[in-house]
């Protein structure tokens, strides 16, 4: 007898399509749901933030936001890119119809073991390029000038917290969200992954040519090892350890979080030394899965199982059908047909007690 085969196993890019309630509309009007959802979100809490802060007595800066100061201000702004967390994890769970947990990984949760080797990787290398910014020459201007631990212990243990959630929210909206929305449509991850790289560029502001096209790369580059490792852990690891140190040069002189400048605004010279520490870290993973393989594919949904015949010594029997056990089912669970009219009525009982 011939079976049928069964579905392939899904890539990380193709997980809208692992439930079986999906339907081609569920991606693009989730995609609707978390831009309206998160800019409702976000100005509600900065609403909140800033009504606040204006009872207490803070003062209100030029373009009529509220000032609490450099760590506040930069831990108000973290918290508010970390809202799309609980935002596009509800449109995976309430508009996709599928676990929370695969926009995670495959394994439908977050491998935290997998994600400290792979911090373990980024922890070195983007150190050392951090220490090479240190030695490029700077524009003239007022000397950098060291904020004293009194300054940038709070502000250090305040980015520890914070930053990892500012990163994993961006990844979840960018290579997870959008690239499984773009995955449920093209089978090829190489056409899932440009337009979060795209977009990811774009939400940083414009600056300089080579700041977007840095931002791009890393965008395709964390997209490629979500993919190639069957999750966000790398692309996470990435992203926090790499904002985690920028942030923390920044806190360390005066009023170094007051600085508007991004990562769109860099210059050639950090662009390359970002590059090549992408380049080292996306081919320090790649040794790593060699040593320590992670799930890839997910398993495909597959239909909901249909009865068969119960098939007794003179053919199926008259009556409902007996569900066919499904692999691991406790033999005390598959139904038992009633005994077929001149069977032998011991047989069926031989070797119970």
């Amino acid at each position: 007898m011939t079976h049928p085969l069964l579905p392939q196993p899904l890539p990380y890019h193709r997980l809208a399509r692992l439930s079986v309630r999906y339907r081609w509309w569920r991606p693009l009007v989730g995609t609707l749901f978390v831009a309206v959802a998160y800019v409702i979100t976000v100005g509600v809490l900065d609403a909140v933030i800033s009504g606040w802060g204006s009872s207490q007595g803070y003062p209100e800066a030029p373009d009529g936001t509220v000032e609490f100061g450099p760590v506040p201000d930069t831990a108000v702004d973290l918290l508010l890119i970390a809202a799309g967390i609980p935002v596009v994890l509800l449109a995976v769970r309430w508009i996709g119809r599928r676990p929370a947990g695969t926009l995670s990984s495959v394994t439908g949760r977050v491998r935290w073991r997998w994600l400290a080797l792979c911090a373990a990787l980024a922890v070195p290398i983007f150190g050392l390029a951090m220490g090479g910014v240190l030695l490029f020459p700077v524009d003239e201007g007022p000397e950098a000038r060291w904020a004293g631990w009194d300054v940038f212990a709070p502000a250090l243990a305040m980015l520890v917290v914070l930053v990892p959630l500012q990163a994993a929210a961006e990844e979840y909206v960018f290579r997870g969200w959008l690239t499984q929305t773009v995955g449920a449509f093209l089978r090829s991850p190489w056409w899932a992954l440009p337009p979060q790289a795209l977009l990811f560029a774009a939400a940083h502001g414009w600056g300089t040519p080579w700041g977007f096209a840095d931002l791009a790369l890393f965008g395709m580059a964390a997209g490629w090892l979500t993919w190639r490792t069957g999750g966000l852990e790398a692309a996470m690891a990435l992203h926090t350890v790499n904002n985690l140190l920028a942030f923390a040069i920044s806190a360390a002189v005066v009023d170094g979080l007051k600085s508007d400048d991004t990562a769109a605004d860099a210059g050639w010279q950090l662009v390359a030394l970002d590059v090549a520490s992408i380049a080292l870290y996306a081919a320090a993973v790649v040794w790593l899965t060699r040593r320590h393989p992670p799930v890839r594919t997910a398993p495909a949904p597959l239909p909901p199982a249909q009865p068969v015949p119960f098939a007794g010594p003179y053919g199926p029997l008259p009556g409902p059908s007996a569900p066919f056990p499904w692999p691991g089912q406790p033999a005390s669970d598959i139904p038992v047909p009633p005994a077929h009219p001149g069977a032998d009525p011991g047989a069926r009982g031989a070797g119970r007690t």
